[in-house]
């Protein structure tokens, strides 16, 4: 099980400082949709060149022109780039190949996704990379409950990413439960007092 920290809503600064504190405790680096609108993809590659060993994610969010983001986003650095689930099959398809081609991975966000029949669609795409994702914007009212893993449940041959207000009150619960392979935690770190204390707690969790 990974961790992978999420860096969005904060400044260039905050981000490398963030990573800073806590690279000893995270294993995939999260360049947040925002962080990459508000930069673009220089800060991909600043990351890439201070984190050479980590796995960089640029959490575009690609529902269009699949060949031409995924592309951007591989040569900025990145090991693994994410396309929304509703995106045409041919945008996605396209991504698959870029990313084949880089030797790269996609990442699908689920966000939205309420049919089990789309996640059989994907995987028979060749997608083997997923994120159940709860918005920001929905956190206040939903959770990771039990019905939300049903849509993944039973899946083979797909990673499976978990992102949406995780923090140390309900991860142990995700842990023990459902064994998701990637845990995607942004503000319960980065809006930490002390983001080390945070990730560390983290850590030992999944250890």
């Amino acid at each position: 099980m990974k961790i992978q920290l999420a860096l969005d809503r904060l400044t260039k600064e905050q981000c490398f400082d963030i990573v800073r504190q806590t690279s000893d405790y995270i294993d995939w680096i999260e360049v947040g949709t925002g962080v990459i609108k508000e930069h673009g993809m220089s800060i991909v590659r600043k990351m890439r060149e201070a984190y050479p060993q980590k796995t960089i994610v640029a959490d575009m969010k690609t529902c269009d022109a699949g060949k031409y983001e995924a592309m951007q986003a591989f040569e900025a650095g990145a090991d693994i780039t994410t396309i929304m689930a509703f995106s045409s099959d041919k945008t996605i398809q396209d991504a698959l190949d870029i990313a084949k081609r880089f030797n790269k991975r996609i990442m699908i966000d689920l966000l939205g996704v309420k049919d089990k029949k789309r996640i059989q669609e994907l995987k028979a795409l060749g997608v083997d990379l997923v994120s159940l994702h709860i918005g920001k914007d929905m956190q206040e009212t939903i959770s990771f409950e039990k019905d939300r893993f049903q849509l993944v449940e039973g899946l083979s041959g797909i990673e499976i990413a978990v992102a949406g207000g995780l923090d140390l009150k309900n991860i142990p619960m995700i842990i023990k439960n459902n064994r998701p392979n990637i845990l995607i935690v942004g503000s319960a770190i980065t809006k930490a007092e002390r983001p080390n204390e945070i990730a560390s707690k983290i850590k030992e969790l999944i250890q």
